[in-house]
Protein backbone atom coordinates (compact mmCIF):
# COMPACT_ATOMS: atom_id res chain seq x y z
CA UNK A 1 0.00 0.00 0.00
CA UNK A 2 1.19 3.51 -0.73
CA UNK A 3 1.92 5.67 2.27
CA UNK A 4 0.91 9.14 1.20
CA UNK A 5 -2.21 11.29 1.03
CA UNK A 6 -4.47 11.55 -1.99
CA UNK A 7 -3.04 14.57 -3.83
CA UNK A 8 -5.27 17.05 -5.64
CA UNK A 9 -3.42 19.77 -7.57
CA UNK A 10 -5.38 22.93 -8.36
CA UNK A 11 -4.54 25.91 -10.57
CA UNK A 12 -6.20 28.72 -12.53
CA UNK A 13 -4.46 29.69 -15.76
CA UNK A 14 -4.84 32.01 -18.74
CA UNK A 15 -5.37 30.72 -22.26
CA UNK A 16 -1.60 30.91 -22.79
CA UNK A 17 -0.88 28.89 -19.65
CA UNK A 18 0.14 31.68 -17.26
CA UNK A 19 -0.63 31.91 -13.56
CA UNK A 20 -0.20 35.68 -13.29
CA UNK A 21 1.17 38.71 -15.10
CA UNK A 22 4.18 40.87 -14.22
CA UNK A 23 2.28 43.97 -13.10
CA UNK A 24 2.92 43.45 -9.40
CA UNK A 25 -0.82 43.29 -8.68
CA UNK A 26 -2.43 39.87 -8.39
CA UNK A 27 -4.19 38.90 -11.64
CA UNK A 28 -7.57 37.37 -10.76
CA UNK A 29 -8.15 34.48 -13.14
CA UNK A 30 -11.03 32.73 -11.34
CA UNK A 31 -14.67 33.79 -11.39
CA UNK A 32 -16.84 34.27 -8.30
CA UNK A 33 -18.44 30.92 -9.05
CA UNK A 34 -15.03 29.27 -9.13
CA UNK A 35 -13.96 30.92 -5.88
CA UNK A 36 -17.00 29.25 -4.27
CA UNK A 37 -16.01 25.89 -5.78
CA UNK A 38 -12.43 26.23 -4.52
CA UNK A 39 -13.74 26.94 -1.04
CA UNK A 40 -15.71 23.67 -1.14
CA UNK A 41 -12.69 21.73 -2.37
CA UNK A 42 -10.53 23.23 0.37
CA UNK A 43 -13.12 22.28 2.96
CA UNK A 44 -12.89 18.66 1.78
CA UNK A 45 -9.11 18.56 2.21
CA UNK A 46 -7.20 17.68 5.36
CA UNK A 47 -4.35 20.01 4.38
CA UNK A 48 -3.49 22.68 1.79
CA UNK A 49 0.03 23.10 0.44
CA UNK A 50 1.58 26.11 -1.29
CA UNK A 51 5.19 26.93 -2.07
CA UNK A 52 7.28 29.48 -0.19
CA UNK A 53 7.25 31.84 -3.18
CA UNK A 54 3.44 31.86 -3.18
CA UNK A 55 3.49 32.91 0.48
CA UNK A 56 5.90 35.74 -0.35
CA UNK A 57 4.12 37.05 -3.46
CA UNK A 58 0.42 36.39 -2.72
CA UNK A 59 0.39 36.35 1.11
CA UNK A 60 -2.56 33.89 1.12
CA UNK A 61 -4.70 33.06 4.16
CA UNK A 62 -5.78 29.62 2.87
CA UNK A 63 -8.95 29.58 4.97
CA UNK A 64 -12.36 28.07 4.31
CA UNK A 65 -15.58 29.99 4.91
CA UNK A 66 -16.97 27.45 7.36
CA UNK A 67 -16.20 24.16 9.04
CA UNK A 68 -12.88 22.81 10.30
CA UNK A 69 -9.86 24.56 8.79
CA UNK A 70 -7.34 22.39 6.88
CA UNK A 71 -3.76 22.20 8.07
CA UNK A 72 -1.49 24.61 6.17
CA UNK A 73 1.67 23.21 4.60
CA UNK A 74 4.59 24.76 2.77
CA UNK A 75 8.02 23.66 1.60
CA UNK A 76 11.05 25.92 1.46
CA UNK A 77 14.69 25.41 0.53
CA UNK A 78 15.92 27.78 3.24
CA UNK A 79 13.00 28.53 5.55
CA UNK A 80 13.44 32.27 5.07
CA UNK A 81 9.77 33.13 5.37
CA UNK A 82 8.20 36.04 7.22
CA UNK A 83 6.56 34.77 10.43
CA UNK A 84 4.08 37.67 10.11
CA UNK A 85 2.73 36.34 6.78
CA UNK A 86 -1.00 35.57 6.80
CA UNK A 87 -0.18 31.90 6.16
CA UNK A 88 1.06 31.78 9.77
CA UNK A 89 -1.08 34.38 11.52
CA UNK A 90 -4.59 33.46 10.33
CA UNK A 91 -6.64 30.40 11.23
CA UNK A 92 -6.40 27.99 14.12
CA UNK A 93 -5.24 24.91 12.19
CA UNK A 94 -1.66 23.70 12.38
CA UNK A 95 1.08 25.05 10.13
CA UNK A 96 3.86 22.81 8.80
CA UNK A 97 7.05 23.99 7.12
CA UNK A 98 9.19 21.35 5.39
CA UNK A 99 12.83 22.26 4.78
CA UNK A 100 16.04 20.41 3.83
CA UNK A 101 18.14 19.09 6.70
CA UNK A 102 20.77 21.88 6.58
CA UNK A 103 18.05 24.54 6.94
CA UNK A 104 16.23 23.01 9.94
CA UNK A 105 18.04 24.92 12.69
CA UNK A 106 17.72 28.35 11.05
CA UNK A 107 14.08 27.75 10.02
CA UNK A 108 13.18 26.58 13.54
CA UNK A 109 14.73 29.68 15.08
CA UNK A 110 12.80 31.90 12.69
CA UNK A 111 9.47 30.10 12.38
CA UNK A 112 9.31 27.82 15.43
CA UNK A 113 6.96 30.12 17.37
CA UNK A 114 4.35 30.10 14.56
CA UNK A 115 4.76 26.70 12.88
CA UNK A 116 6.17 23.20 13.14
CA UNK A 117 9.38 22.92 11.15
CA UNK A 118 9.99 19.43 9.72
CA UNK A 119 13.20 17.92 8.35
CA UNK A 120 12.47 16.74 4.80
CA UNK A 121 15.91 15.30 4.03
CA UNK A 122 18.86 16.56 2.04
CA UNK A 123 17.97 17.45 -0.62
CA UNK A 124 14.31 18.02 0.20
CA UNK A 125 12.53 14.72 -0.49
CA UNK A 126 8.91 15.09 -1.62
CA UNK A 127 8.11 11.44 -0.92
CA UNK A 128 9.42 11.82 2.63
CA UNK A 129 7.26 14.93 3.03
CA UNK A 130 4.15 13.06 1.87
CA UNK A 131 4.88 10.08 4.10
CA UNK A 132 5.20 12.42 7.08
CA UNK A 133 1.86 14.03 6.23
CA UNK A 134 0.27 10.58 6.13
CA UNK A 135 1.75 9.82 9.56
CA UNK A 136 0.10 13.02 10.81
CA UNK A 137 -3.31 11.79 9.65
CA UNK A 138 -3.50 13.78 6.40
CA UNK A 139 -5.51 11.68 3.97
CA UNK A 140 -6.30 14.32 1.34
CA UNK A 141 -3.87 17.06 0.33
CA UNK A 142 -4.78 20.01 -1.88
CA UNK A 143 -1.78 21.54 -3.68
CA UNK A 144 -2.38 25.11 -4.83
CA UNK A 145 0.99 25.92 -6.36
CA UNK A 146 2.70 27.89 -7.56
CA UNK A 147 4.22 26.70 -10.80
CA UNK A 148 7.44 25.27 -9.39
CA UNK A 149 5.48 23.28 -6.82
CA UNK A 150 3.04 21.90 -9.40
CA UNK A 151 6.01 21.00 -11.59
CA UNK A 152 7.70 19.18 -8.71
CA UNK A 153 4.60 17.17 -7.79
CA UNK A 154 3.96 16.16 -11.41
CA UNK A 155 7.60 15.29 -12.03
CA UNK A 156 7.52 13.01 -9.00
CA UNK A 157 4.28 11.44 -10.28
CA UNK A 158 2.40 11.94 -7.01
CA UNK A 159 -0.65 13.83 -8.31
CA UNK A 160 -3.90 11.85 -8.29
CA UNK A 161 -6.28 14.56 -9.47
CA UNK A 162 -5.77 17.84 -11.34
CA UNK A 163 -8.23 20.75 -11.28
CA UNK A 164 -7.35 23.18 -14.06
CA UNK A 165 -9.46 26.32 -14.43
CA UNK A 166 -8.99 28.17 -17.73
CA UNK A 167 -9.78 31.89 -17.86
CA UNK A 168 -10.81 33.56 -21.15
CA UNK A 169 -7.80 35.86 -21.47
CA UNK A 170 -4.19 35.98 -22.60
CA UNK A 171 -1.29 37.30 -20.53
CA UNK A 172 1.21 37.43 -23.36
CA UNK A 173 4.27 38.21 -21.22
CA UNK A 174 7.40 36.08 -21.60
CA UNK A 175 8.51 36.63 -18.00
CA UNK A 176 5.13 35.96 -16.40
CA UNK A 177 4.88 32.83 -14.21
CA UNK A 178 3.95 29.66 -16.08
CA UNK A 179 1.70 26.89 -14.81
CA UNK A 180 4.45 24.32 -15.38
CA UNK A 181 8.12 24.14 -16.15
CA UNK A 182 9.62 21.24 -18.07
CA UNK A 183 10.34 17.75 -16.86
CA UNK A 184 9.58 14.05 -17.10
CA UNK A 185 5.85 14.33 -16.45
CA UNK A 186 3.47 11.32 -16.33
CA UNK A 187 3.21 9.74 -19.77
CA UNK A 188 0.00 9.06 -21.62
CA UNK A 189 -3.37 10.74 -21.76
CA UNK A 190 -5.11 11.73 -18.54
CA UNK A 191 -8.70 10.76 -17.79
CA UNK A 192 -11.05 13.72 -18.22
CA UNK A 193 -13.49 13.27 -15.34
CA UNK A 194 -15.44 16.53 -15.58
CA UNK A 195 -15.90 19.71 -17.60
CA UNK A 196 -17.86 22.49 -15.93
CA UNK A 197 -18.51 26.12 -16.80
CA UNK A 198 -18.28 28.45 -13.81
CA UNK A 199 -19.21 31.95 -14.87
CA UNK A 200 -16.79 32.83 -17.67
CA UNK A 201 -14.15 30.21 -16.73
CA UNK A 202 -14.07 26.48 -17.41
CA UNK A 203 -13.04 23.76 -14.97
CA UNK A 204 -11.24 20.74 -16.42
CA UNK A 205 -10.94 17.95 -13.87
CA UNK A 206 -8.49 15.18 -14.70
CA UNK A 207 -7.59 11.92 -12.96
CA UNK A 208 -4.07 10.50 -13.10
CA UNK A 209 -2.43 7.17 -12.42
CA UNK A 210 -4.09 5.01 -9.79
CA UNK A 211 -6.99 7.43 -9.39
CA UNK A 212 -7.84 7.06 -13.09
CA UNK A 213 -7.56 3.27 -12.91
CA UNK A 214 -9.76 3.16 -9.80
CA UNK A 215 -12.42 5.28 -11.48
CA UNK A 216 -12.45 3.08 -14.59
CA UNK A 217 -12.54 -0.24 -12.76
CA UNK A 218 -15.20 0.92 -10.33
CA UNK A 219 -17.39 1.96 -13.24
CA UNK A 220 -17.01 -1.59 -14.56
CA UNK A 221 -18.23 -2.92 -11.20
CA UNK A 222 -21.21 -0.55 -11.30
CA UNK A 223 -22.07 -1.76 -14.81
CA UNK A 224 -21.83 -5.40 -13.67
CA UNK A 225 -24.52 -4.70 -11.09
CA UNK A 226 -26.97 -4.10 -13.94
CA UNK A 227 -26.78 -7.84 -14.68
CA UNK A 228 -28.20 -8.79 -11.28
CA UNK A 229 -31.51 -10.68 -11.42
CA UNK A 230 -34.56 -9.07 -9.79
CA UNK A 231 -34.11 -9.03 -6.04
CA UNK A 232 -35.45 -7.51 -2.84
CA UNK A 233 -31.89 -6.73 -1.72
CA UNK A 234 -28.94 -4.74 -3.05
CA UNK A 235 -27.73 -5.19 -6.62
CA UNK A 236 -23.93 -5.06 -6.50
CA UNK A 237 -21.06 -5.66 -8.91
CA UNK A 238 -17.44 -6.52 -8.08
CA UNK A 239 -14.16 -6.62 -10.01
CA UNK A 240 -10.84 -7.98 -8.71
CA UNK A 241 -7.58 -6.86 -10.32
CA UNK A 242 -3.98 -7.84 -9.70
CA UNK A 243 -1.11 -5.48 -8.90
CA UNK A 244 -0.71 -4.72 -12.63
CA UNK A 245 -4.40 -3.79 -13.05
CA UNK A 246 -5.25 -7.02 -14.87
CA UNK A 247 -8.73 -8.38 -14.16
CA UNK A 248 -8.59 -11.60 -12.15
CA UNK A 249 -12.29 -12.15 -11.53
CA UNK A 250 -15.71 -10.52 -11.55
CA UNK A 251 -19.03 -11.17 -9.86
CA UNK A 252 -22.46 -9.73 -9.26
CA UNK A 253 -25.23 -10.32 -6.74
CA UNK A 254 -27.33 -13.42 -7.40
CA UNK A 255 -25.06 -14.53 -10.24
CA UNK A 256 -25.38 -18.26 -9.45
CA UNK A 257 -27.65 -18.26 -6.40
CA UNK A 258 -30.09 -15.68 -4.99
CA UNK A 259 -28.03 -15.55 -1.79
CA UNK A 260 -24.79 -14.68 -3.59
CA UNK A 261 -23.05 -11.40 -2.85
CA UNK A 262 -20.89 -9.91 -5.59
CA UNK A 263 -17.60 -9.96 -3.68
CA UNK A 264 -17.94 -13.57 -2.47
CA UNK A 265 -18.77 -14.76 -6.00
CA UNK A 266 -15.73 -13.00 -7.48
CA UNK A 267 -13.50 -14.49 -4.77
CA UNK A 268 -15.03 -17.97 -5.09
CA UNK A 269 -14.17 -18.05 -8.79
CA UNK A 270 -10.49 -17.57 -7.90
CA UNK A 271 -10.05 -19.70 -4.81
CA UNK A 272 -6.68 -19.41 -3.04
CA UNK A 273 -4.48 -17.34 -5.35
CA UNK A 274 -1.08 -15.76 -4.53
CA UNK A 275 -1.96 -12.78 -6.75
CA UNK A 276 -4.54 -11.67 -4.21
CA UNK A 277 -1.71 -10.46 -1.95
CA UNK A 278 -1.30 -7.48 -4.29
CA UNK A 279 -4.88 -7.24 -5.52
CA UNK A 280 -7.59 -4.60 -5.40
CA UNK A 281 -11.27 -5.43 -5.14
CA UNK A 282 -13.73 -2.93 -6.59
CA UNK A 283 -17.30 -3.10 -5.31
CA UNK A 284 -20.12 -0.80 -6.27
CA UNK A 285 -21.36 -0.98 -2.66
CA UNK A 286 -19.41 -0.97 0.60
CA UNK A 287 -18.68 -4.64 1.47
CA UNK A 288 -21.19 -5.99 3.96
CA UNK A 289 -20.25 -6.34 7.62
CA UNK A 290 -23.41 -8.22 8.63
CA UNK A 291 -25.82 -10.41 6.68
CA UNK A 292 -28.71 -12.77 7.26
CA UNK A 293 -28.36 -14.95 4.15
CA UNK A 294 -25.02 -16.57 5.05
CA UNK A 295 -22.73 -16.72 8.09
CA UNK A 296 -19.63 -15.11 6.50
CA UNK A 297 -19.72 -11.46 5.49
CA UNK A 298 -18.04 -10.03 2.39
CA UNK A 299 -15.75 -8.00 4.62
CA UNK A 300 -14.61 -11.25 6.28
CA UNK A 301 -14.13 -12.92 2.88
CA UNK A 302 -11.92 -10.02 1.75
CA UNK A 303 -9.84 -10.12 4.92
CA UNK A 304 -9.44 -13.91 4.75
CA UNK A 305 -8.35 -13.66 1.11
CA UNK A 306 -5.58 -11.23 2.07
CA UNK A 307 -6.62 -8.51 -0.37
CA UNK A 308 -4.88 -5.32 0.78
CA UNK A 309 -6.95 -2.73 -1.07
CA UNK A 310 -10.70 -2.08 -1.39
CA UNK A 311 -12.43 0.55 -3.55
CA UNK A 312 -16.17 1.23 -3.44
CA UNK A 313 -18.63 3.89 -4.57
CA UNK A 314 -21.54 3.94 -2.12
CA UNK A 315 -21.60 3.42 1.64
CA UNK A 316 -24.28 0.89 2.49
CA UNK A 317 -27.34 2.71 3.87
CA UNK A 318 -28.94 1.28 6.99
CA UNK A 319 -31.85 -0.35 5.20
CA UNK A 320 -31.21 -3.86 6.50
CA UNK A 321 -28.27 -3.69 8.94
CA UNK A 322 -25.89 -1.15 10.48
CA UNK A 323 -23.02 -1.25 7.99
CA UNK A 324 -19.44 -1.09 9.22
CA UNK A 325 -17.55 -2.74 6.37
CA UNK A 326 -15.23 0.18 5.65
CA UNK A 327 -14.44 0.67 9.34
CA UNK A 328 -13.64 -3.03 9.81
CA UNK A 329 -11.37 -3.08 6.77
CA UNK A 330 -9.52 0.02 7.94
CA UNK A 331 -9.13 -1.40 11.44
CA UNK A 332 -7.56 -4.49 9.88
CA UNK A 333 -4.98 -2.36 8.08
CA UNK A 334 -6.49 -2.44 4.60
CA UNK A 335 -6.39 0.55 2.27
CA UNK A 336 -9.97 1.71 1.67
CA UNK A 337 -10.84 4.17 -1.09
CA UNK A 338 -14.32 5.64 -1.45
CA UNK A 339 -15.35 7.31 -4.71
CA UNK A 340 -18.69 8.93 -3.82
CA UNK A 341 -19.08 10.70 -7.17
CA UNK A 342 -20.11 7.30 -8.62
CA UNK A 343 -22.61 6.66 -5.82
CA UNK A 344 -25.58 8.14 -7.77
CA UNK A 345 -25.11 5.42 -10.41
CA UNK A 346 -25.23 2.75 -7.71
CA UNK A 347 -28.33 4.26 -6.12
CA UNK A 348 -30.01 4.27 -9.54
CA UNK A 349 -29.20 0.56 -9.94
CA UNK A 350 -30.87 -0.03 -6.56
CA UNK A 351 -33.89 2.22 -7.07
CA UNK A 352 -36.12 -0.82 -6.51
CA UNK A 353 -35.36 -0.53 -2.76
CA UNK A 354 -37.63 1.79 -0.75
CA UNK A 355 -36.03 5.12 0.10
CA UNK A 356 -32.77 4.50 -1.78
CA UNK A 357 -33.03 7.43 -4.18
CA UNK A 358 -33.30 9.81 -1.26
CA UNK A 359 -30.17 8.59 0.54
CA UNK A 360 -26.79 10.32 0.34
Amino acid sequence: MRKRPYVLASAAISLDGRLDDTSGDRLLLSSEEDFARVDQVRAGADAILVGANTIRTDNPRLLTRSGPQPVKVTLSTGGGLDPAARFFTTGTAGKLVYVPTPAVAEATARLGPVATVVDAGDPLDLHRLLADLADRGIGRLMVEGGGSVHTLFLRENVVDELHLVVAPLFVGEEDSPRFLGTGPFPRGRLMLAEVRQLGDVVLLRYLLGQAARDHRRLREAVELAERCPPSATFRVGAVITDAEDRVLSTGYSGETDPKDHAEEIALAKLGPDPRLAGATIYSSLEPCSARASRPVTCTRHILDAGIPRVVFAWREPNLFVDAEGAEQLLAAGREVVEIPELAPLVRATNRHLPGVMGTG
